[in-house]
């Protein structure tokens, strides 16, 4: 018999030794940093040393491929950082000022409610056969791989509220069906996050043009959001370059692996279906359509009336007002839930399933989600560590240093300085609120348009740096979402936003002498799709 369903890798890995090699550099510099700090009492709030918590995180994550123990050292580093070294007080910094401390934060609590909330409708939605009869249902209607993709890419587009909704929402759906036309889960992670945020941060009415509109202290915030699309060129660039390359069956860097192990049955690229057979017997039982369909309704209309709801539109705000002032996580707790109960009253009342059946579903559905809930928590308390370090001070600081006579340059600048902010934080919104008033209060009365064309580079500058960062929250849901590994996401995904942010920057140089919309993207469409074609000259090679 010929084995033609062998794998090409059990999973993709760096060598022990270079693992060892990390980890003994990490213990050195450490070791230094407690002579420095600690004996020498080296400064490091406000300065360079303190990015090194995030840096140390992401670095031994990219390295060793272990995402917990990575984000856990990067947290401890902080805290010793905060404490001068002094343990009892790193200690404190790290466990009641840092993991207690997110996990009392009502935003943070009500994400995770909202993603136990996703888990368990997405259990709901297996047991019931709805995913199943969704994916034979797409199967006679969605031809081939590259529909398969355009449609997850085209659902992600239009469900445009709110990112972290949109990373689960899609990637319930469109599971059965890329798993039917054998897309591996790392592709499927990266179209939910990448149409997720890209979509958002242009969309007039989300919950980010909420956030960036706010943090726009002059003038009319929506208004300046609007204008700012047009040169919003790494999220436009992004979405073109998802077309192309599903048009073009292109897959380069770490997920041709991944994809051309999908096409040989295994999805995951780990040697083994990460599934049980309990699991896959549930799966296995076929249902309708709207036992899928109907949930998903209920929870797209209850989100979006629990978030107009918490920004006061039955209180007479208009919609687009109440919406920019909306309180996202109560939101989505709020219009989940009772999108939840709706569920299981309508499978109770179809026979779907028993009483039991569904209560069943409440302890699964929070297992499923808990390797999300436990790195995005990390990943909060590494924030927090950073934050209370002045790594963010120190940022603004550079920035506004280098806004002299820098002026045509400074877009791609700002561009490049939010990618790199984001990506150590791994936090959009928290690098918009940095660079954003700065950006403003430079350019305002100097060059109104400037001011504008510097925006967009900050919020296209935070995506992107979103977008590469392992212990980003959107990152991290899109491989909840896709239910897929997270740093096989992060390892697959990195290729491809440096290659839409390399085109960005030019793109933002470009943008920086003609202030002009329309030659820029221009120039960018061109210079992404001679790109592409050369990557995929070399790929075939």
């Amino acid at each position: 018999m010929k084995i033609e369903s062998k794998l090409e890798s059990v999973r993709p890995g760096q060598p022990k030794r270079l693992t060892y090699l990390s980890l003994i550099a990490v213990v050195l510099f450490l070791a230094w940093l407690v002579y420095a700090v600690g004996i020498n009492h080296m400064p490091v709030k406000n300065t360079v040393w303190a990015l090194t918590p995030p840096i140390i995180a992401i670095s031994l994550a990219l390295i060793t491929k272990e995402v917990y123990s990575s984000l856990f050292l990067g947290m401890l580093t902080g805290a010793l950082l905060n404490a001068d070294f002094n343990p009892v007080s790193g200690f404190n910094r790290l466990f009641p000022d840092g993991i207690m401390a997110v996990l009392s934060d009502k935003w943070n609590v009500g994400i995770l409610v909202f993603l136990v909330i996703l888990g368990t409708m997405v259990q709901l939605m297996n047991r019931t056969g709805g995913s199943a009869a969704f994916g034979a249902w797409t199967a006679k209607r969605i031809k081939g791989r590259e529909g398969a993709q355009l449609s997850t890419m085209l659902l992600g587009c239009l469900i445009f509220i709110d990112d972290y909704f949109n990373c689960l929402t899609v990637g319930s759906v469109m599971r059965p069906v890329t798993d039917k036309h054998l897309i591996s889960r790392a592709k499927l992670a990266y179209l939910i996050d990448s149409t997720a945020a890209p979509i958002c941060i242009i969309a007039p009415i989300s919950s980010w043009a909420a956030a960036v509109s706010g943090f726009v202290k002059e003038g009319n915030g929506i208004s300046i959001f609007i204008q700012s699309i047009p040169f919003n060129f790494y999220a436009l660039l992004t979405l073109l370059m998802m077309v192309l390359i599903i048009i073009m069956k292109l897959d380069y860097g770490p997920m041709l692996l991944h994809e051309n192990n999908a096409r040989k049955g295994d999805p995951f690229t780990t040697g083994k279906n990460q599934r049980t057979a309990k699991e896959r017997q549930k799966e296995g039982k076929l249902g309708r359509v709207s036992d899928l369909v109907v949930p998903i309704v209920f929870l797209v209309i209850g989100c979006v009336i629990g978030m107009i709801y918490t920004g006061g539109f039955f209180e007479g705000k208009s919609f687009i007002a109440a919406f920019a002032a909306s309180n996202a996580s109560v939101g989505l707790v709020m219009g989940s839930s009772v999108a939840l109960l709706i569920t299981i009253a309508y499978y109770l009342a179809r026979q779907s399933l028993s009483f039991g059946d569904c209560m069943d579903c409440l302890p699964e559905g929070f297992k499923q989600m808990v390797p999300a809930m436990l790195i995005l928590t990390f990943a909060w308390t590494l924030k927090s560590m950073t934050d209370s370090l002045g790594a963010a001070t120190y940022v603004a600081s550079v920035v506004e240093h280098s806004a002299g006579g820098l002026m045509g340059f400074l877009p791609a600048i700002i561009f490049v300085v939010a990618v790199f902010l984001a990506f150590a934080s791994g936090t959009s919104w928290g690098t918009f609120g940095i660079l954003i008033p700065i950006v403003v209060s430079c350019f305002q009365e100097v060059d109104p348009q400037l001011m504008i064309i510097s925006i967009s580079a900050c919020m296209a500058g935070a995506v992107c740096g979103d977008h590469c960062s392992p212990i980003s929250d959107t990152t991290i849901m899109s491989s909840a979402g896709a239910q897929c590994e997270h740093l096989n996401h992060v390892t697959t995904q990195l290729p491809y936003a440096l290659t839409a942010a390399s085109v960005s920057f030019f793109t933002f140089l470009v943008a920086g002498f003609t202030k002009s919309a329309l030659i820029s993207l221009s120039f960018g469409i061109v210079a992404m799709f001679l790109l592409l074609l050369f990557i995929r000259h070399r790929t075939k090679q």
